[in-house]
């Protein structure tokens, strides 16, 4: 499996961003997806995920700013991020399902929102 997020910046309280993550190594169209984050000093959570068949959740930190989408034809999930606070500052990551036991991470893209 690689994955490989991009998208990530700097952006001032209230901006918005748009992440990707592309997946090769798997059969991506047959797996649940997630974004996870991890803040310096915190532990990694999950902050969206997205089925196989389209079906979407959210932490309750994020829900009504974030949405997660997919595009199987090009491996790929987005993660769309409006109205961002200074706390939603983090690594981003995606991985496959919505645990954060995974030995695999890949490379995770850096947001930064300044107040």
């Amino acid at each position: 499996v690689q994955l490989q997020a991009s998208g990530g910046g700097l952006v001032q309280a209230g901006g918005s961003l748009r992440l990707s993550c592309a997946a090769s190594g798997i059969i991506f169209r047959l797996n649940d997806m997630g974004w996870y984050r991890q803040a310096p000093g915190k532990r990694r959570e999950l902050v969206a995920s997205i089925s196989r068949r389209y079906s979407t959740d959210y932490a309750d930190s994020v829900k009504g700013r974030f949405t997660i989408s997919r595009d199987n034809a090009k491996n790929t999930v987005y993660l769309q991020m409006n109205s961002l606070k200074p706390e939603d500052t983090a690594i981003y990551y995606c991985n496959i399902g919505t645990s954060v036991a995974h030995n695999y991470w890949g490379q995770g893209t850096l947001v930064t929102v300044s107040s």
